[in-house]
């Protein structure tokens, strides 16, 4: 081939990549400031953005998946939503209660004498389980509202630390909470079981409603209950599916990391509303309520009017104990 030859086979090559390369930029050029993430997108079509890995899991080459968008969207849109709304949402339902209904007080007075209505176990049980499920909750909302609401009012500096912090303490304050609901489960399930009792305490509206009404109940009345497995059923569905999101491998695949998620998000949504009122009804809504988890003694007439079953128990136990030791032996 001629010198000739060769520079027109050049040539020939250089138009050719000329005329390609122009079609090629046209068709994303990342240094043009009208370039959005969406048209990126787009260029992509449905192909991952991955790189070569040398470790067993070849998922972790992924840097992005533009399938996942829906579930990006569902975290910063529809969670945050709802999380909202479960929390804002109680709190004005219990605002409101209490400026209708008002607290709800011993209809017939302080009388002086106490009932022992919780050993120490059962209230280390409760205040570990208490404790632990609030700083998750707290730091677990913090995940979902934080850039919405936290991040502005504090900056980007006190944000990153709190979330920093908030995350550890997610990850190992799990531990205690879920020994502490096994422990209650333990002392609790059965006087949790319903009956018929329990529903002409519903009937009633647990006397919540009007003065003066006051429904029979056993140890725990059908509204406790009703807290009691929420929060055994509620903080069994968050501990699986914490565990699996402390474990993505044990979890199976990103789609199913993505469910567990979700679910997470969303009972913890749930049960933070319930403990709410929890909270509210054990403190400044009803008089008397906070000495049980106190110091584990409340005032006789609460009890009467509030568990006049159990009242009656307690007595007929104390009382066949006295017998037993009056009577001499043979």
């Amino acid at each position: 081939m001629t010198i000739f030859s060769r520079l027109l086979t050049a040539l020939s090559l250089v138009l050719a990549l000329s005329l390609i390369a122009p079609a090629a930029s046209a068709q994303v050029n990342p240094t043009e400031s009208s370039v959005n993430e969406d048209a990126l997108f787009q260029a992509l079509g449905t192909s991952p953005v991955a790189g070569r890995v040398t470790i067993p899991d070849a998922n972790a080459g992924y840097l992005i998946k533009p399938e996942n968008k829906s579930w990006a969207a569902l975290q910063g849109q529809t969670l945050h939503t709802l999380s909202i709304v479960a929390v804002v949402g109680m709190i004005a339902i219990l605002a409101l209660f209490y400026l209708i209904r008002g607290k709800i007080r011993i209809d017939s007075g302080w009388s002086g004498r106490k009932i022992l209505r919780f050993n120490a176990i059962e209230r280390f049980a409760h205040w570990t389980l208490a404790t632990t499920f609030i700083i998750l909750a707290l730091t677990g909302l913090n995940l979902i509202i934080g850039k919405s609401v936290i991040l502005p009012l504090f900056g980007e500096a006190a944000f990153g630390t709190l979330s920093t912090w908030g995350k550890i303490a997610h990850n190992y304050l799990a531990w205690p909470f879920m020994a502490a609901l096994v422990m209650i489960v333990l002392l609790w399930i059965i006087h949790n079981v319903p009956n018929k009792v329990d529903l002409e305490w519903i009937k009633q509206g647990g006397g919540l409603l009007k003065k003066g009404v006051h429904p029979p109940a056993r140890k725990f009345n059908a509204g406790q209950k009703l807290i009691f497995w929420s929060v055994v059923l509620g903080g069994a569905a968050l501990s699986y599916t914490g565990i699996m999101l402390l474990f993505p491998a044990e979890a199976g695949t990103a789609a199913d990391w993505q469910f567990y998620q979700t679910i997470h998000a969303l009972v913890a949504a749930a049960l933070s509303a319930i403990v709410i009122a929890h909270i509210y009804i054990g403190s400044v809504g009803m008089e008397g309520a906070f000495d049980a988890m106190g110091s584990g003694e409340v005032d006789e007439n609460w009890a009467k009017e509030h568990h006049a079953l159990w009242v009656e128990e307690v007595k007929a136990t104390q009382d066949r104990n006295t017998k037993q030791v009056a009577t001499p032996a043979e």
